[in-house]
């Protein structure tokens, strides 16, 4: 292992990494920093192909020592696939969706969580807490029991419900809150002060490995496009892990000689019912100021402030990158629109990429001839209810017809964050009564 130290990009304080470490004085994330002189001298690019095909193979890149410690389900390496058809339907002729979705529960969080996990263990955690949205808590929870490790989970009660199953099956405690992310968050604060120190806090870049595992995104993208860099990469952005993970990765390959000083573009994508980083971005400043009211169907980006705030603004600053809104009446449609010409279906918060890379292209910010590559973060089978085919029951004589009226969802104030995906329509016959 190559790791050196900590470092708190704010304050620039270096912080000891062989012992656990939360955020820095200053409040900041902390950045875990590697002798890439000595890593440089130790691999080269073309040994990774010899390797298995996951994020581990990047070891001299990542914080665990022990290879005891590492706790794996195969995370990493997933695909890029090419999408010409609706890539031409937008514009872009070179787009390529990289695909998270098929990471063991089914996000890119698996990569995080995988990480995490690993250094946590190897530094001595017994158990981990965190709020999440849904994939973040699953990912965890399921790596925690891999680890012989306890775990507490608490989710809004509007997240995905697989989410709270996967949870329930790892075997973690779950605690359900009536509210948002925040809420959550200020939920596991008080649980863990008052914990006497047993109970780690592994929340969203309050402890610095999880950003160790989303960087591996960077390198992997790199490495499959042959060692060159793509002219944009499109990713949603709620917590923003990923995003600062990549635009880290970028910068480490460049300091070790791997890739050209051209790096890509990077673009940071919202919803308009949570949108904190846009609105930053926008007026030219370096933190956000919480969104009110927020809710959006790509329930994984409602964060309403990011504790890394800073560090995204500063990725998309220095990437000369960019950030948008896009609404979620247009996030369904391209998420249907793109199922039906290639084939996969995305999450809510992939297609919002989509939707992005579409807005950016027609307005000329992605160029002619550009090649763009758009993440998909999650499975889009682990959020039923978004596509309505309005296809009839039929019988065994001739077909039906059906009530196709809105059912089901909550009456939960929290629920109504993400109604767009709280219903299912109806198939019942048409003399249905429009009960429950």
């Amino acid at each position: 292992m190559h790791l050196t130290h900590l470092e708190c990009p704010r304050c620039g304080r270096e912080h000891p990494a062989d012992v656990l470490q939360n955020l820095c004085g200053c409040g900041s994330p902390l950045l875990a920093r590697y002798d890439l002189a000595a890593v440089a001298a130790t691999v080269a690019p073309e040994q990774f192909g010899l390797r298995p095909a996951d994020l581990w193979r990047y070891r001299e890149l990542l914080p665990v020592a022990d290879p005891r410690f590492v706790t794996t389900l195969g995370e990493g390496w997933t695909p890029m696939w090419r999408a010409p058809a609706y890539g031409h339907e937008i514009g872009i002729a070179d787009l390529i969706v990289k695909d998270e979705g098929l990471t063991p529960t089914g996000s890119f969080k698996a990569r995080g969580a995988s990480v995490g996990v690993s250094r946590a263990r190897e530094l001595g955690v017994k158990r981990i807490a965190m709020p999440t949205n849904g994939n973040a808590g699953a990912a965890w929870a399921t790596y925690a029991a891999r680890a012989g490790m306890g775990a507490t989970i608490a989710m809004p009660l509007a997240a995905p419900s697989i989410c709270r199953e996967e949870c329930l099956a790892a075997g973690a405690e779950l605690r359900l809150i009536d509210g948002l992310i925040n809420d959550a968050g200020r939920d596991i604060a008080e649980l863990i002060a008052g914990s006497g120190g047993g109970i780690f806090d592994a929340g969203t870049l309050r402890e610095p490995y999880r950003l160790e595992g989303k960087k591996t995104m960077g390198y992997e993208i790199v490495e499959q496009l042959g060692w060159q860099v793509p002219d944009v990469i499109v990713y949603p952005t709620g917590g923003g892990v990923g995003l600062i993970g990549i635009h880290k990765a970028l910068h480490e390959l460049r300091e070790l000689g791997w890739v050209e000083d051209r790096l890509p573009r990077l673009v940071a994508v919202q919803s308009t019912g949570c949108a904190p980083i846009v609105r930053a971005f926008a007026a030219g400043e370096e933190r956000v100021t919480p969104w009110e009211d927020a809710r959006t169907v790509a329930f994984g980006i409602t964060v309403p402030a990011p504790l890394g705030d800073e560090l995204i603004l500063s990725a998309l600053r220095d990437s000369a990158g960019t950030a948008i809104a896009v609404d979620d009446t247009e996030i369904l449609t391209d998420l249907r629109d793109f199922a039906a010409r290639e084939g996969l279906l995305l999450c809510p918060e992939g297609a919002a990429c989509l939707t992005a890379a579409r807005h950016l292209r027609a307005g000329g910010w992605i160029r002619p001839g550009e090649r763009v590559v758009v993440l998909n973060t999650g499975a889009g089978v682990k959020y039923p209810g978004l596509v309505h085919s309005g296809a009839p029951v039929v019988g065994r004589g001739a077909p039906l017809e059906t009530c196709g009226q809105e059912v089901g969802g909550s009456s939960s104030p929290a629920a109504s964050a993400a109604s767009a995906s709280s219903f299912v329509l109806c198939t019942a016959p048409s003399a249905c009564s429009g009960g429950p």
